[in-house]
């Protein structure tokens, strides 16, 4: 399924559900948020975004600890679940998607090289689950690859 597929996929199921989503972005920069707008209608099921790129961001905006960022980093299971149930805390949204990675082409690591990303998804009331994944490409793609699996996995929580 392409994006634009994914998202009108995911349009008919929150709309048919009464339900709402929010996104909480990192290394996509609101991507996810502006692949989900580019469809009109899209304010019947549409929230919000946090674009929240540095980790003061993820702080002050979604309330990401500092002790997690501190021992996990900015790209971990532990902030992208953090960063989500913020975005569910600080909306009005049902559903949310939280993206943070390593897109490239620098700041790899041995531990998180190139391509490194982190998805979680949080529902209310206490729903929250996460996944990494590791892209190859360039940063485009490594961006367009979360998007895409951002989206797969909101649709399989619908499902």
């Amino acid at each position: 399924m392409t994006i634009p597929e994914q998202v009108t996929a995911l349009a008919d199921t929150l709309r048919e559900r009464g339900l709402r989503v929010a996104t909480a972005e990192s290394c996509t920069g609101g991507g996810i948020a502006r692949e989900m707008t580019e469809l009109a209608g899209s304010s019947d099921w549409f929230e919000c975004g946090f674009i929240t790129y540095s980790n003061e961001a993820k702080q002050s905006m979604l309330g990401v600890s500092e002790a997690i960022l501190a021992s996990a980093g900015a790209v971990s299971e532990q902030t992208v679940l953090a960063m989500a149930r913020g975005a569910l805390g600080r909306s009005r949204a049902d559903l949310a998607v939280a993206v943070s990675g390593v897109a490239g082409p620098g700041g790899g690591s041995a531990d998180k090289p190139v391509g490194t990303v982190w998805i979680a998804w949080a529902q209310q009331p206490d729903w929250a689950r996460a996944e990494r994944f590791l892209f190859d490409g360039d940063r485009g793609q490594v961006r367009h690859a979360t998007i895409a699996a951002a989206l797969e996995g909101l649709l399989a929580r619908l499902e």
